[in-house]
């Protein structure tokens, strides 16, 4: 078999799907991509046995043929070698060699009978939405998800779906985001649990724009296919939390901050916060907020005021600053709202300005106060 293919378009092409392979794989062929070339087109496959990706791209070839060829020195050579044709040379024992305009490269190939099938995308149900639409779910949602393998139901993000919309939950039950679309229509009523990996993949293989995407899912996968590029992962087979019993349905006391400023303050003072606990407390009275965080073992002692509108008691509140520092970084609101109502009770999230069909809240809980 033999195919000639532009180097820095195979690069990048091999670039999006790479992340799939882990660095210590159970099976030495899942350190492997696999090409399949027919009639001037590869499909390049990578797969963890759970996440499958793969690309294609148009090529200069007069025959058929498979190959896996070994990822890491591929994607090596490739960055090293100059924009230009490169000729791929695959022989029956498949033996790869890689010829540009001044060198030869060879290395061993794998027999592609042995390359895992990817799972059939039987009895999908589908719908369409912008590529934009995902990424920025994804961007939304991730931060929150949890890493406690105990709990596989929280390691992954809940998508809802209905005729209304679509919903993306993500929670590690210290604290909880949901993202709402209303400019997407599902088929059917219907839930699903996509884990952490995949939705990483795609957030860096997808663009942030209006390009169409296709999300096809059945009892056990999720499909989503942009362009020349397709994902499949296996499904989280786990019940999600009721996540809608812990969101608070009245906090009547309502503050809002300038988001970046709020922000700076919180990195400056859970500086000296306690390292396990990040907690940083705080006070709210009329229109000033004050920061404080210490650090009993080492007498380290951090405080801050700022400018807030508030409309409420005045509340002495705490939070874990690294959770509330990540909720922040993940909304483009300059200003955002924070719905308290007690110290024991969670304080709601939402930004101020956001796009007319989405619809974001994140929720956190408390920290006890040290009295």
């Amino acid at each position: 078999m033999k195919f000639i293919v532009s180097s820095s378009a195979l690069l990048k092409q091999l670039q999006q799907i790479s992340g799939v392979i882990n660095a210590n794989t159970v099976l030495p062929i899942l350190e492997d991509f696999l090409f399949e070339v027919e009639k001037n087109k590869l499909t390049v496959v990578a797969t963890d046995l759970e996440t499958v990706m793969k690309v294609h791209l148009e090529v200069e070839a007069k025959d058929s043929g498979r190959v896996c060829i070994p990822a890491k020195i591929l994607i090596d050579s490739l960055k090293n070698i100059p924009d230009q044709p490169l000729t791929f040379n695959i022989d029956k024992h498949f033996a790869v060699e890689l010829t540009s305009d001044n060198g030869k490269y060879k290395v061993m190939g794998e027999n592609p009978d042995n390359f895992p099938k990817e799972p059939a995308a039987d009895e999908t149900t589908s719908f369409t939405t912008t590529s934009s639409v995902l990424v920025t779910a994804i961007n939304k949602t991730l931060f929150a998800v949890s890493n406690d393998d105990l709990r596989p139901a929280m390691t992954g993000v809940f998508f809802e779906m209905d005729k209304n919309g679509l919903q993306f939950v993500a929670t590690d039950a210290h604290r909880l985001v949901r993202y709402k679309r209303t400019d997407v229509s599902c088929p059917k009523n219907d839930s699903l649990i996509v884990p952490k990996k995949p939705l990483n993949l795609l957030k860096s293989a997808l663009p942030d724009n209006e390009d169409e995407i296709t999300i096809s899912y059945n009892s056990n996968h999720l499909f989503v296919s942009h362009g020349t590029t397709q994902m499949s992962c296996r499904l989280i087979d786990a019940r999600f939390p009721d996540y809608k019993v812990v969101i608070p349905v009245d906090n009547p006391y309502k503050l809002v901050v300038n988001r970046s400023d709020f922000q700076s303050a919180l990195r400056r003072v859970s500086i000296f916060s306690n390292k396990s606990t990040n907690q940083v407390v705080l006070n709210i009275q009329g229109s000033e907020l004050q920061l404080a965080a210490q650090d009993v073992d080492f007498s380290f002692e951090g405080n801050e005021r700022m400018k807030c509108q508030y409309d409420g008691e005045d509340l002495a509140i705490a939070f874990n600053a690294r959770f509330l520092i990540e909720m922040l970084g993940s909304s483009s609101s300059e200003e955002i709202k924070m719905e308290l109502s007690t110290p024991t009770k969670a304080g709601i999230i939402k930004p101020i300005e956001h796009d007319e069909h989405e619809e974001v809240l994140m929720l956190v809980m408390p920290l006890m106060l040290n009295s």
